[in-house]
């Protein structure tokens, strides 16, 4: 993997990027900027808080910041990391990130907490899960709450993992909630795409839809250890079989996707899955693949941006907000078809523009 040169050292704490702190006039993009392209965790800690804002006038300071570092045009290896809960992948990412540190890299987590349905609040734990990762200064994890997003995953992540690249780190993590419907998304949002998975018998394959394997490029048995080390060997034996019947996708090497064991606890099998990753991301970058997906995916977001601007216009114009409300009670009772009343309220709002 080519890898970034090391970022500048980090300013002193009174340089430009202090008199970033949000104020009456909102934070200054320049300064932010300044920050984060010279490696400051407090900036880019705050830069990250700016674009997850939902204020109309902080989501203008944050495409100015994010303007502003598009010049540096610097890339890291973005990986996203799903799993069931329980499958370890706070411990897997702890032990796989000090891995990396020790050979040199400057790791980014971005872990993705679910929130409340009822109150919207979340509990952003993974820098006490992660203890030993927060504490290195290579490191970054941000914990973001998912915000009732699809999958639960943060709509600004994309944003995120753009600033933390500013800052100069090598692999930026995307851990999800690994709530069923998040991985397409992350998978539109990284380079590789990781699926941890706990030892268990052949039925086990049945609970992992035929989708989520097709989009993942490895597919880690987590605690291969102890009394479950045989157990999490068939399991490898079985999704490896499993992934042999699928189509092999056409910017994949022979052998990709694959099934490996690992050991996050005994900090087992790391290395070679670093290896694998790394072996992926070059055969892509060689061939081409590399940059094309990634253009693909900037077409993607671009995209999604204008249905998400559009839709925010609709429920912001008030006339349209209450046919949309009537027209809806309408369709809740059986009295109007779907497709006819959005049809009218697309046309009243046309009529209002």
């Amino acid at each position: 993997m080519s890898q970034i040169p090391p970022a500048p050292a980090r300013p002193a704490a009174d340089g430009p990027e202090a008199s970033a702190r949000p104020g009456r006039a909102g934070p200054d993009p320049a300064a932010l900027a300044e920050g984060v392209l010279n490696g400051d965790r407090r900036a880019l800690a705050r830069a990250i808080t700016l674009v997850e804002s939902g204020r109309a006038d902080h989501r203008a300071l944050a495409l100015d910041l994010l303007e502003r570092l598009a010049p540096a045009r610097r890339q890291a290896l973005r990986i996203g990391l799903s799993g069931t809960p329980g499958v370890g992948k706070s411990t897997f990412i702890e032990s796989f990130g000090l891995m990396l540190i020790g050979l040199g890299l400057r790791v980014a987590v971005l872990a993705v907490d679910p929130s409340s349905a009822r109150s919207g609040g979340s509990i952003l734990g993974d820098k006490t899960r992660m203890e030993r990762l927060s504490r290195d200064r290579a490191a970054f994890i941000r914990p973001s709450p998912s915000q009732a997003e699809l999958g639960g995953v943060a709509r600004r992540t994309r944003e995120a993992i753009a600033l933390c690249e500013g800052a100069g780190f090598d692999v930026v993590l995307i851990e999800t909630v690994g709530v069923g419907q998040s991985e397409t998304l992350v998978a539109e949002m990284t380079d590789l795409f990781v699926l941890l998975l706990a030892p268990a018998g052949g039925d086990e394959l049945q609970g992992v839809k035929r989708g989520i394997m097709e989009i993942a490029d490895l597919i880690l048995i987590n605690k291969a250890d102890g009394d479950l080390k045989p157990a999490a060997l068939r399991t490898v034996n079985d999704y490896a079989g499993a992934l042999r019947l699928l189509r092999r996708r056409p910017h994949d090497p022979d052998g990709f996707p694959k099934a490996m064991p690992v050991s996050a606890l005994a900090e087992e099998g790391l290395q070679k899955a670093w290896a694998e990753m790394q072996a992926l991301a070059e055969w892509r970058r060689e061939k081409g693949f590399f940059d094309s997906r990634r253009a693909e995916q900037a077409r993607h977001w671009f995209e999604a941006e204008v249905r998400a601007g559009v839709l925010a216009r609709l429920a912001a114009d008030p006339e349209v907000a209450r046919r949309m409300q009537a027209l809806g009670a309408k369709v809740a009772a059986g009295a109007a078809a779907p497709a006819r009343a959005a049809a009218e309220v697309l046309a009243a709002f046309d009529a209002r523009g």
